[in-house]
Parts: structure tokens; sequence; C-alpha cells
């Protein structure tokens, strides 16, 4: 499989073949076994199977984000680096899947140790599950920007890519209870174990297939010399890219107080924590629908318009969450559903835009650094992770959070209020923020026109 010789070059602007397109959104079902499990989960096993606190697992979640979030740039720079036969960024699918796996199970493991060993367990163990993430999942978003360097294409390819990533996600929440309690057979320490061991070798799987059926076709400009700190301060200037990184921030708040909190809603305010094996894929299920919508969206409604307004849908929905009583399960999934509608889009096409960074970039400055370009973006979603985990640590250690007791009215209010109107106001902080993009479609049109009379220039 690896003996061939060199892969035939294609147009960058050629259409894309179906089996390419799946191929490359297949590996986005495997991230989000790992995405899931972590967004979803892993703050609740740490405080109600691991045996921290509430205040120590916020601490961890946040400080290893924040660490690892400096990781990306670093890897994106040795991606954009990496020459091999087979290109930069698709070799990492398949030298990192292994470690990455095996960093997953051992992040959740509850090794026999005492409180302090526990901890400086949890710290090694999750540390090295987002460093191996890192190196497999920036250079699989690069690999969407040089794929092809047709605006739409892309929006196409990371609508797919997104469809996969919800369909695992759903997969991971309604599965993954059931899966802890029929492996660990009343042993949920075994159970987190072997779940997310099932977890690994599925997605290093799915690594494998996009790593064979997907092909690098946009190059940086020949002659292009190596300069980090050049690349860094391109980005600095790159207007769009700027305005994009704040947005996942923002975005990414907005995404993780709500999905980390559903646990603790369902569990100490409705009463029925089964009911999270429906609710969060009840997001997924319509946030897949969302992100097909996506490539049709575009051909419509300017990609700029339509992140304004998708955020502005996310702000009400949000909002109105506050006003459902604990027993009105229905108008619960209504509104989730609804969410899940509206975000859904939101995804690929953040992505899409990410790559017309990247062309804006070389347009500007004659130079191209597309995994740095998508590494920064993930830092900035890392770190919009660590606010949102800081944030429900520091609410949940201000009210009492007692783990596996009766909430107080306080406690249960602030779970409510994580669940409606925090996340409500960081939507309405994207909206501003979006406001300031400056790449329409014309825009596009004009520079990618330009681009291509340059490379066809003797």
């Amino acid at each position: 499989m690896f003996k061939r010789g060199p892969e035939t070059p294609v147009a960058s602007g050629a259409a894309l073949r179906w089996r390419e397109k799946i191929s490359y959104g297949v590996a986005d079902m495997g991230f989000n076994f790992y995405w899931a499990n972590i967004a979803t989960f892993l703050l609740i096993f740490y405080t109600d199977t691991f045996g921290i606190s509430a205040a120590q697992a916020a601490t961890l979640l946040a400080s290893i984000k924040l660490v690892n979030a400096f990781t990306d740039p670093v890897i994106g720079a040795f991606a954009d680096r990496t020459n091999t036969r087979f290109g930069k960024f698709r070799p990492y699918l398949i030298w990192m899947s292994i470690p990455l796996g095996a960093a997953a199970v051992l992040t959740y493991t509850t090794p026999d140790l005492d409180a302090d060993g526990k901890l400086l367990w949890a710290y090694g163990s999750y540390l090295a599950m987002m460093v191996c993430y890192t190196c497999v999942n920036i250079p699989y978003n690069a690999l969407s920007g040089v794929i092809s360097n047709d605006p739409q294409e892309r929006s196409t390819i990371n609508g797919l890519r997104f469809i996969f990533a919800f369909a695992g996600s759903t997969l991971v929440t309604a599965a993954t209870p059931a899966m802890v309690a029929w492996l660990g057979a009343g042993d949920d320490v075994r159970g987190w174990q072997l779940t997310m061991l099932a977890w690994s070798v599925a997605a290093s799987v799915m690594f494998l297939i996009t790593f064979i059926n997907t092909r690098e076709r946009v190059l940086p400009p020949p002659g292009q010399k190596n300069d980090v700190w050049r690349d860094i301060r391109d980005l600095a200037a790159n207007r769009p890219w700027v305005v994009l990184f704040v947005l996942a921030l923002v975005i990414m708040v907005t995404i993780t107080l709500r999905t980390t909190t559903s646990a603790y809603y369902f569990k100490y305010v409705v009463g029925r924590p089964e009911l999270m094996a429906t609710f969060v894929p009840t997001y997924m299920v319509f946030a897949a629908i969302g992100a097909a919508c996506t490539p049709l969206l575009t051909r419509f409604v300017d990609k700029k318009r339509l992140m304004i307004g998708l955020m502005s849908c996310t702000a009400v929905l949000s909002s109105l969450f506050f006003l459902i009583p604990a027993d009105r399960i229905d108008l619960m999934f209504v509104l989730q559903a609804g969410l899940g509608l509206v975000l859904g889009p939101k995804s690929p096409l953040a992505f899409s835009m990410y790559a017309d960074t990247a062309d804006y970039n070389e347009w500007r400055t004659g130079r191209r650094a597309t995994a740095m370009t998508f590494a920064a973006a993930t830092f900035s979603q890392k770190l919009g992770t660590a606010v949102a985990v800081s944030v429900i640590g520091a609410v949940f250690t201000w009210l009492g959070y007692v783990p596996n007791a009766a909430q107080t009215v306080g406690s249960q209010a602030g779970i409510v209020w994580l669940m409606s109107f925090v996340p409500a106001a960081f939507a309405l902080v994207a909206v501003l923020v979006m406001c300031l993009y400056n790449l329409d479609a014309r825009a596009l049109a004009r520079m990618g026109a330009e681009l291509a009379a340059r490379k066809a220039a003797p």
C-alpha cells in the first residue's frame, strides 16, 4: 500500500469525485469519537468515576487546553514543512493514529493511586491525548485547503465532513453510556477504559480510509522560503483570519457551555440523566442536516451574512431555553433540534472560510502556510473550550456543587443559566465579531482569478 509510485497530479480547480469527498469526511467521524467523548463525558467522568473534585477537574481541563493550544501553531509549522511522496498533511493520519488511541485509553483509565498520584496521572494522560490529537487533526484540517482551490468545492467537502462529524458525535453520545455499562458489567472504571479502546480502534480505521483516498493539489508558490515567524506575522496582518480566530473562540465557548452542562442539567435539574442518551444526539442529527444544507445555502447567501444569521438565531434559541419548565421534556428537545439546525452549517462554513483566508494570505503576500492557518484557528477553539470549562468550574464551585448529591436551588439555577443566557450572550458577541469580516463572494472571485493568473505565468 505504501510502495506505489508518485501520485498522478490533478488540477487544483478540477471537480472532485464523490469517493474523495466522502473519504475526506469519514475521518471527522473518527475525530468525533474522541472529541464528543471529551466535550460531553470527560468532566463528569473525572468528577463521578475517576474521583476528583469539580474544581480540580475544571482546572485540569482548562489548563491542559490552554497548554495544548500553544502546540497547535508548532504542529502546523511542522506540517507545512513536511514533504513526502504522499504530500504534506495526509501522512500524519497514519503516523499518529496509534499514539492518539493509546493516549485516549490511558486518559479514561483510573489507576489505583492516592489522590495526588491520580491527579498527576490525569494531567499527564490528558495532555498526551490532546497533543496526539492535534498532531492528526491539524494536518487533517489543512488538507481541506489543498484538496481543491475552488470555494464551492471547499464548501461541499466541509459540508460532507461535518455530516460525518455530527454523525460520529451522535453515535458517541447515544452509545457511550450503554457501552460503559455493558463493557464494564457494573464496573464503570473498566467500562470507560474499554469503551475508549473501542472508539480508538474505529477512529484509526477511518483515518486510514481518508489517507488512501484523498490527494493534495494546492501547493505553496515555487521557491517559498521556510520562515515560521514570517508565517505568524502574515497571519496577524490577515484581517479576515483574525476575525475568524476570534469568532472560533467565541463560538466554541457557546457550544461547550451547553454541551458540557447538559449532563449536569438532566442529572440534577430534570432528574432524568438517561435523557442525555437522546438529547445530545438530537442536536447532532439536526446539526448534520444543517451541515448538509451548507453547500446549497452558500450558493444563494454570502458566507458572512449566513454566519451572522446563524449566530443571531443561536442567541434567540438559547435564551428561550431558560423559560422551559423542568417537566417539559418535549420543549427541551424542540429547542435542541432548532439549535442543531442553525449551528450545523457553522462548522463547514467556518472551515471553508479558513481555506479562503489561506488564499487571501497568498494573494496578499505571495506566501502560503495552510497548516499554520488552520492550526492557529484550532488554537482559538481550544482557548474557547478552556474559557467555557473555566466558567463552568467557577460557577459550580461558587454555587457549592457536590457530586452525586441533591443540588441546592442556587446550584440548579446556575446550571440553567449555563444552558441558556450565558451561551446566548457569547453568540451575540460572535455576531458583532463577524460584522468585521471583509471577504465576500466578489472579493474571493477576483482573488482566485489573480492567483490562477500568477501560477499560469511563465
